[in-house]
C-alpha cells in the first residue's frame, strides 16, 4: 500500500524554551516514524510547511497514496490541526487520525467542555474570558485557587508555574497576560488537587483499547514546583540529557479508580468523534474522581524513551514495539475506511 507520512518538522536551532514549534515533530521522532511505515508500505514523505501548501497537493495529486499517516499540527490560528485533513478530504484522500471537526474542537478547550459536558462527562468548572474587563465577575464566580490557559493551544503551551492563581490580582496578570502574548481568549478552570494521568487509547467504535494508564509523577520536579504538568515539567526540566522520572506506567492504581479511568477516557473519546488513536489528559478533584482535562487526537510519539512520550511508554508496557504502534494506527485506519 501506498502511504504519503504528512508531518511538520521543527527548525533545527529551536530551543525547548521556544513554544512556536513545541507542538512540531523532531527530526528523530519523523525518522522514527519513517523507519516503521516501510517494513510493511511503500512510503511518501511530505513535510507539510505552510509555505509549500501548492507543493503538498501537486504532490499528492501526482502521488495518489492509497492512505495519508496524518501527523500535521499545522501553524498559526485555532484551525492549524485541521488544516491538513480537510485539504485531504477535498482532495478526495484517507486519511488516518480524527477529521477536521474532532480537530478543530478538541484544540479549542472551552468547546471541548461544551461537548464533554452535554454527554455527562465531568470536567473543571470553567470560563472563558475575552477580556481583561472580565476578570473581577470571573473571580467573585468561582473559587480560587484557579488555573489560567490559552484556549486554542496544545503541548503544554502557555501553561507555567505561574498559571496556577489565587488571588484576583493573579488571575488578571495571568489573563493579561495570555491576551497580549498568544491573541486568544484565556481559559480559566478550577485547579484539581489530586493526581494526574494521561491515557492512551486506539482504535475505533466499540474495538477502541485502552492502553495502560501512565501517572504524570510530581515527586521528582524541583523543590517548590508546583504538582502539575507545566510547560517548565514538560520541556524544561524533563531533559532528555538528564531525565527526570516525571511518569510512571503502568500507573499505581487501585482496580476500582483504573475501571473509573478507562470507562471515562472511553466515553470521552467517543463523545469527541475520535479516530483511530488519541490521549486524553484526567486529574482527580478533591473528592478523587477523574474529570477530563483536556483530549490530544494527535498525539505525540517521540521515540526515545529518555523523553517521557506517555503514548510510546504505554504502548511498549502493552508489548507493542514502537513499529507496532505506527502500523497498528495504519491498520486501524484501513479498517475504518473498508
Amino acid at each position: 500500500m501506498k502511504i504519503a507520512f504528512l508531518f511538520n518538522q521543527k527548525p533545527g536551532a529551536v530551543s525547548a524554551a521556544d513554544e512556536r514549534y513545541c507542538e512540531w515533530d523532531t527530526a528523530e521522532t519523523i525518522a522514527a516514524v519513517a523507519d516503521a511505515l516501510p517494513t510493511r508500505h511503500e512510503v511518501i514523505e511530505l513535510d507539510c510547511h505552510p509555505d509549500q501548501l501548492s507543493e503538498i497537493i501537486a504532490r499528492l495529486r501526482s502521488e495518489k497514496p492509497d492512505l495519508c499517516f496524518n501527523m500535521a499540527e499545522g501553524f498559526g490560528p485555532a484551525s492549524r490541526e485541521a488544516q491538513i485533513p480537510a485539504l485531504l478530504d477535498m482532495l478526495g484522500l484517507s486519511y488516518s487520525a480524527s477529521d477536521p471537526l474532532t480537530l478543530a474542537i478538541a484544540l479549542d478547550k472551552a468547546r471541548t467542555k461544551e461537548v464533554l459536558a452535554h454527554h455527562g462527562i465531568p470536567s473543571p468548572v470553567h470560563r472563558l474570558i475575552k477580556a481583561v474587563n472580565q476578570v473581577h465577575e470571573v473571580s467573585e464566580s468561582l473559587e480560587f485557587p484557579l488555573i489560567v490557559k490559552p484556549v486554542h493551544e496544545g503541548s503544554s503551551k502557555g501553561i507555567f508555574e505561574r498559571s496556577v492563581v489565587r488571588t484576583p490580582t493573579e488571575l488578571e496578570r495571568q489573563v493579561s497576560e495570555i491576551l497580549t502574548d498568544y491573541r486568544q481568549p484565556a481559559i480559566v478552570e478550577s485547579y484539581l488537587p489530586g493526581r494526574e494521568f494521561t491515557v492512551a487509547l486506539l482504535g475505533n467504535g466499540d474495538q477502541v483499547e485502552v492502553l495502560p494508564i501512565v501517572e504524570i509523577s510530581f515527586a521528582c520536579l524541583p523543590e517548590g514546583a508546583l504538582p502539575f504538568y507545566s510547560y517548565e515539567a514538560k520541556w524544561i526540566w524533563d531533559d532528555p540529557a538528564q531525565p527526570i522520572e516525571v511518569v510512571k506506567c503502568p500507573a499505581p492504581i487501585a482496580p476500582e479508580l483504573h475501571l473509573k479511568i478507562e470507562t471515562l477516557t472511553r466515553r470521552a473519546y467517543t463523545a469527541l468523534r475520535c479516530r483511530d488513536w488519541a490521549r486524553i489528559d484526567v486529574r482527580l478533584d478533591a473528592h478523587g474522581e477523574p474529570q477530563i482535562l483536556e483530549l490530544n487526537p494527535l498525539p505525540g510519539v517521540l521515540p526515545d524513551p529518555r523523553e517521557h512520550s506517555a503514548f510510546p511508554m504505554a504502548a511498549r508496557e502493552q508489548g507493542m514495539s514502537y513499529q507496532d504502534l505506527i502500523l497498528r494506527v495504519v491498520d486501524e485506519a484501513v479498517a475504518r475506511y473498508r
